[in-house]
């Protein structure tokens, strides 16, 4: 095995050393390490048939919490290529073009998928099992997955993430978390979003079972968790609010839990709070990262007693330091290192660049020692440092997260582009102009309002004609306006526009 394992070589070590033990329960179904990697082989007999005997370069996975979803991203690395998820809720249209943006060679999908400009193969199909699908020889330069992210111009911004940066991920996590046989893991994330494959491979590279919970067990973690005897939990703070609606989180109703963390959007003392009493044996984490960063690239650990909890003015928990295998600069609009400012982080764990070059300039910085200087070119090397658009301060905690710099915000753990969902509503026929804002509820749960000039339409109508969006891009009110309000410069006044969305001003 290479100094640098790759995924599936540490998935395949994990399986020598114990293929009875249970690698992954989704429902009623359990499946030992050897199990798994013989339905991860079929699947990879699958697709090398879907491609005229050849095995694929690029694999794109639709599917979804369930054994052939876990099996074929598994096939894809046996296979040596790169897995790209595919959201089933996504649109016909919005998965055709990240298969071109992609170029995949071929989709492994749970049902027929009309539409898509590659074959697919359907992971019930039938397969030979005397067939022996080649194993790849990947390296730790190779691309491991890519996901796409929100774009400003409408179209999805692919991040290829290599094996080598997922190695330095889980070399840090694994031990950390004191991972192994007889821990059981949840996993809570779709394969589209990132946080996913820390899911599965901290617990395949250890001996760990992952556990899927369904879509309902998600808004009750407390039952979930102590049905299954989860020892590892990782979600978005999110799921803490819709347990504690639903009287979901009773005092010590998590007993097996020892690790309890949180990424995704932003974490509140009231919501770690609740978890804790919920779960008081359980280490409690606040974790941030960018998809860009690979998964998780910062920590904070909240200390055992509340009382010497930190209180940020912002009544959010502090992302912390840094990994430190990782190098981290915090700017100022000068480029100059300050205490506030935006978070640039380099190292074993930063991506190699865009997909498409051109998505490059602009979104790194090179440092001299004294000033950082934006990068231009579509080049890039690993001295550059990526910037995260994301405002932190440095406190005695480690670093607090302040918000965006610019109009990407989270919902509910995605990443948006504002721009993105502005660019779908100018598309539609009697919009002239619009603003889109991340907004609280009456609950204090974040979700996209829409503001828009041009014909007064139900928002109903509306939504439907948003289809091609993914739900969670889809605002939740539309507001119609004669003209958008302008501040001095003549550019359009966002804050003046959330405070009467926010007072209630139609």
């Amino acid at each position: 095995m290479a100094d640098q394992p790759t995924l599936y070589e540490r998935f395949t070590a994990t399986a020598r050393r114990h293929p009875e033990l249970s690698a992954l329960e989704v429902g009623d179904r359990r499946l030992g390490y050897a199990e798994l990697a013989e339905q991860a082989r079929l699947a990879a007999v699958r697709l090398v048939a879907g491609c005229a005997g050849r095995a694929p370069r690029r694999v794109g996975v639709l599917a979804n919490r369930s054994v052939a979803a876990y099996a074929g991203y598994l096939a894809v690395h046996r296979l040596g290529a790169t897995a790209v998820p595919l959201n089933p809720g996504f649109s016909a249209d919005r998965l055709a073009a990240i298969a071109e943006l992609a170029r995949l060679d071929v989709v492994l999908s749970e049902a027929p998928a009309p539409g898509l400009p590659v074959p697919v193969v359907l992971a019930d199909a039938p397969a030979d099992p005397a067939d022996q699908a080649p194993v790849g020889a990947a390296g730790p330069d190779d691309i491991a997955y890519i996901l796409f992210t929100s774009g400003s111009t409408g179209t999805p911004k692919g991040v290829p993430v290599l094996q080598r940066n997922v190695s330095a991920l889980l070399d840090h996590v694994i031990p950390r978390y004191e991972l192994g046989p007889g821990c059981r893991l949840s996993q809570t994330f779709d394969l589209t979003f990132d946080p996913s494959v820390w899911d599965m491979f901290s617990a395949w590279g250890s001996g760990a079972t992952l556990v899927v919970p369904t879509r309902s067990e998600l808004v009750r973690p407390a039952r979930f968790i102590a049905r299954q005897r989860i020892t590892h939990w990782f979600s978005v703070p999110s799921i803490i609010n819709y347990a504690h609606r639903l009287r979901d989180l009773a005092p010590d109703s998590m007993p097996s839990l020892r690790w309890s963390g949180f990424c995704g959007e932003r974490l509140t003392v009231q919501q770690i709070d609740l978890w804790r009493r919920a779960a008081p044996g359980s280490l409690l984490e606040n974790l941030y990262g960018p998809t860009e960063t690979t998964v998780i690239c910062t920590e904070y650990r909240l200390p055992t007693r509340p009382e010497e909890w930190p209180s940020p003015a912002n009544g959010t928990v502090p992302i912390g330091e840094p990994y430190p295998h990782l190098d981290f600069l915090v700017l100022d609009e000068d480029g100059l290192p300050a205490q506030e400012g935006e978070l640039c982080i380099r190292g074993s764990q930063r991506f190699p660049g865009y997909l498409r070059p051109s998505d490059n300039p602009g979104r790194f910085v090179s440092f001299d020692g004294t000033r950082a200087v934006i990068h231009q070119e579509e080049t890039v090397g690993p001295e550059l440092y990526y910037r995260t658009g994301d405002r932190v301060a440095v406190s005695g905690h480690g670093l607090v997260h302040l918000g965006r710099l610019d109009q990407q915000v989270k919902i509910r753990g995605h990443r948006i582009e504002l721009g993105e969902v502005e660019a779908a509503l100018r598309a539609l026929p009697g919009v002239t102009d619009a603003v889109v804002l991340a907004l609280p509820d009456a609950h204090d749960e974040p979700g996209l309002e829409a503001c828009y000039t041009g014909g007064e339409q139900d928002p109903v109508a509306l939504r439907s004609l948003l289809g091609d969006l993914p739900p969670y891009m889809v605002p939740r009110g539309f507001t119609h306006l004669d003209a958008l309000p302008l501040n001095p410069n003549g550019k359009t006044d966002r804050r003046a526009l959330a405070a009467s969305l926010t007072e209630g001003v139609r």
